[in-house]
């Protein structure tokens, strides 16, 4: 038996949309993918490094103090909370 000219055009529409679904977005939509795969193996390397993340929330003039302060650091301002914090709770 065959088919409709309207239904074959739903089946296509179908199969199409289907694709489209699978093949997932692309271009500047895409680029970020591999930013997540690092973002991974960061926090693998922090893991094994015995870091563990921390967030608080800081009014914005000190959020901006610290990162004034820690713009000359090697360790960023990672290295500049942990070394504040140590002495402030010895």
């Amino acid at each position: 038996m065959s088919m409709k000219k309207s239904d074959l055009d739903k089946l296509l529409g179908k199969k199409v949309g289907g694709q489209m679904k699978v093949a997932g977005a692309s271009g500047r939509f895409g680029q970020g993918s591999t930013d997540l795969v690092d973002r991974r193996e960061q926090r693998r390397i922090d893991a094994a490094a015995g870091l563990v993340p921390f967030a608080c929330k800081l009014p914005g003039d000190l959020a901006n103090t610290l990162r004034e302060k820690s713009a000359g650091r090697a360790d960023g301002i990672n290295g500049l909370v942990a070394e504040l914090l140590r002495k402030a709770l010895k």
